[in-house]
C-alpha cells in the first residue's frame, strides 16, 4: 500500500515531521517561522503537500472564493493548521471540522507551537 493512501499513518508522518521541528525551534516562534520550517521538513521527508490552498466553496452549483487559505493539505488528504498561542481558542478546532465539511476530506490536524511538548499541542479531528 502507498505510503500517503493510509490516513492514519500519513497523520503520524506529519505529527513526526512538526515534532522534529518542535525539538529544533522550541515553542515561542511566530507562527509563519513554524510554516517555513515544516514545509521544509515535510520536503526533506518527500511527503507531498499544498501550502497556503485557497479554499474555494460550492454553493448552489457556483464555486466560490471561501476568502479563507489552508495551511497544509497533505497528500490530498489530510489538512494542517498550524498555531503558535497561549491560549488555544476551541474556535480553531470548530473553524477546522468546517474546513473539513468545506473540502470533503475526513482528517485535520490542529497544531500549537507554542507548548513545551508538542503532543500536548495536537488536536486531531476527524469528519
Amino acid at each position: 500500500m502507498n505510503e500517503f493512501k493510509d490516513i492514519s499513518n500519513l497523520s503520524e508522518q506529519v505529527i513526526k515531521a512538526a515534532t522534529e521541528v518542535h525539538q529544533i525551534i522550541g515553542p515561542g516562534m511566530v507562527e509563519t517561522v513554524y510554516h517555513e520550517c515544516l514545509s521544509h521538513e515535510l520536503k526533506l521527508r518527500g511527503i507531498p503537500f499544498e501550502r497556503q490552498k485557497e479554499l474555494t466553496i460550492e454553493y448552489k452549483g457556483a464555486i466560490l472564493d471561501g476568502g479563507h487559505r489552508l495551511d497544509f493539505v497533505v497528500a490530498d488528504q489530510l489538512i494542517v493548521e498550524l498555531k503558535s498561542g497561549n491560549n488555544p481558542e476551541p474556535a480553531y478546532e470548530t473553524k477546522l471540522l468546517t474546513y473539513l465539511f468545506l473540502t470533503g476530506l475526513k482528517e485535520g490536524l490542529l497544531i500549537n507551537f507554542n507548548v513545551p511538548i508538542l503532543k500536548d499541542g495536537i488536536t486531531r479531528i476527524e469528519n
